[in-house]
């Protein structure tokens, strides 16, 4: 069995990873120009269910260092001012446990056959049952590239060009509200700030959350102990902030950038902050410091049953907000590979297995979307979960 996985995120590579585990032919198609086009290095918070998902698309060999990686999370999420004095809680503390997407990206990039600067551009289904992708290059001197396989797996984020061609009705919705995110190294100067990590700072319309990534050993010194033929980054301990700004439309809302850096965004809006909260952001790495928009995507109306799927973002992408769209990512990973696992075993045929898979994660990935979109407004105030 062949498996093409359109998208080189987490999700993707996590089921590239553990069909390759299983002995399952998988290859990954990935738009952009190279591996490292795109930072994506914060921190994120996996539940119990993400944990053991990504943990079971990795070879059993490089558990210890998947531990050594990670970091235990409890944050009793409170509510701050801007003088972090405690004004209220958003809830019941949360736990799990806390990874770098780059780190956790690196490992399981690692062995897998990746074609970078490959977009799609369709797909035919055969008669035989499998089906043919077409991916164009941006560089004209490279050929166009085919693939075919007994399932096409659009893992390629909330713009997915396989949703487009699979399910067009499901577009993405545009929340209006937008957030600059950034990173700044963890040193004693921010020692004050370790009540806020996890919580939410609040004031003039915004909201500032804070995240600290503890490694137990520099990522790449662990893979160098424990796995010396995996190379992850040299990578020290940081604080991941994010600013949620007002919806467009309302005032102070995002639509007023300017021509101003996304940081100098997030300082204009911090006159008479706590000054560690201000340096926080002054001394973050502008390269690593960028405006995204939220927008989600519910996963819409069951397409016709084939050799074609998608996986994460591109059928439910949900608002940061509800902290829970890797963790679904991970979990439709790994419900796919088992079921492909079935198949490759001879216990399952194929379509039953995708339809098998597809009904679960729409049930789920739906209340994935619901849920975060249920958080949002007490994070941004005047945004309406749609």
């Amino acid at each position: 069995m062949r498996v093409s996985v359109v998208g080189a995120g987490l999700g993707g590579l996590a089921l590239a990873q553990g069909l390759r585990g299983a002995g399952i032919e998988a290859e990954v198609f990935e738009r952009d120009p190279g591996l490292g086009a795109r930072f994506q290095g914060y921190r994120l918070v996996l539940d119990p269910v993400g944990f053991q998902a990504v943990r079971d698309c990795l070879p059993t060999r490089w558990h210890p260092l998947l531990d050594e990686i990670v970091m235990p999370a409890s944050a009793e999420q409170l509510v701050l001012d801007p003088q972090l004095n405690e004004i209220g809680r958003l809830g019941a503390a949360r736990t799990g446990i806390v990874v770098d997407r780059q780190v956790l990206r690196h490992l399981l990039l690692t062995g897998l056959t990746v074609h970078t600067d490959a977009a799609l551009t369709g797909y035919d289904r055969s008669a035989d049952g499998t089906v043919r992708a077409r991916f164009a290059r941006r560089d004209p001197a490279a050929a166009d590239l085919l693939a075919t396989a007994d399932l096409l797996v659009g893992a390629d984020g909330v713009g997915s060009a396989v949703r487009g061609l699979l399910s067009p009705g499901t577009t993405p919705t545009d929340t209006g509200v937008r957030f600059v995110i950034g990173r700044t190294p963890l040193t004693d100067a921010f020692a004050g700030l370790s009540k806020a990590y996890g919580s939410k700072v609040t004031g003039d319309g915004v909201s500032l959350l804070l995240g600290a990534m503890r490694f137990r050993t520099p990522p790449k010194q662990a893979a160098e102990r424990l796995a010396p033929e995996v190379t992850l980054p040299d990578l020290g301990d940081y604080v991941r902030w994010a600013m949620i700004l007002p919806p467009d439309g309302s005032p102070g809302g995002s639509g007023s950038l300017g021509d101003r850096s996304a940081q100098d965004a997030v300082l204009s809006r911090m006159d008479g902050w706590h000054p560690e909260l201000r340096a926080l952001v002054e001394q973050a790495d502008p390269d690593n410091s960028t405006l995204l928009s939220i927008r989600v995507v519910h996963p819409g109306e069951r397409w016709a049953p084939g050799p074609v799927t998608l996986l994460g973002d591109a059928v439910h992408a949900t608002s940061p907000t509800g902290g829970n769209g890797a963790n679904t990512a991970l979990r439709d990973a790994d419900l796919l590979r088992r079921r492909l696992v079935e198949v490759a075993d001879g216990r399952r045929e194929l379509r039953d297995a995708v339809d098998d898979y597809e009904r679960q994660m729409f049930g789920y990935g739906a209340e994935a979307v619901r849920s975060s979109l249920e958080r949002l407004p007490a994070f941004a105030p005047g945004a309406k979960p749609s």
